[in-house]
């Protein structure tokens, strides 16, 4: 199992409200193409995001859906090419995204 803290699934894909951005006092929720994500050796556990995201998209890591599991290790391999950069802000969107995520087909939301 990979160490991650929180995680965020499936409900943030195309959607990226970044409410969660605005309220991470560490700054570890990084944006790819279509989703974002928590980095997980950055987060410090705190769970302000989890309450602010308008499609309930974050869970902590013992709390995430069965059909959602495969996000926790998503999470996690979205940063094996860039490492730790120390704070999403100073990098900005990447165009890319985990590859669970890059095959999904477009999502729609009725609550955004």
């Amino acid at each position: 199992m990979v160490d991650v803290t929180y995680v965020i699934a499936l409900p943030c894909v195309d959607v990226k409200d970044r409410a969660c951005v605005d309220e991470c006092p560490v700054d570890c929720i990084y944006e790819g193409e279509r989703m974002l994500y928590i980095h997980p050796d950055e987060c410090v556990d705190c769970g302000a995001c989890e309450p602010v995201c308008p499609v309930e998209a974050i869970y902590y890591e013992d709390d995430v859906p069965d059909e959602w599991r495969d996000y926790t290790v998503a999470n996690a391999e979205f940063f094996a090419e860039i490492g730790s950069p120390g704070g999403a802000a100073k990098v900005g969107v990447y165009d890319f995204d985990h590859s669970l995520v890059a095959a999904l087909p477009p999502q729609t939301h009725p609550l955004v």
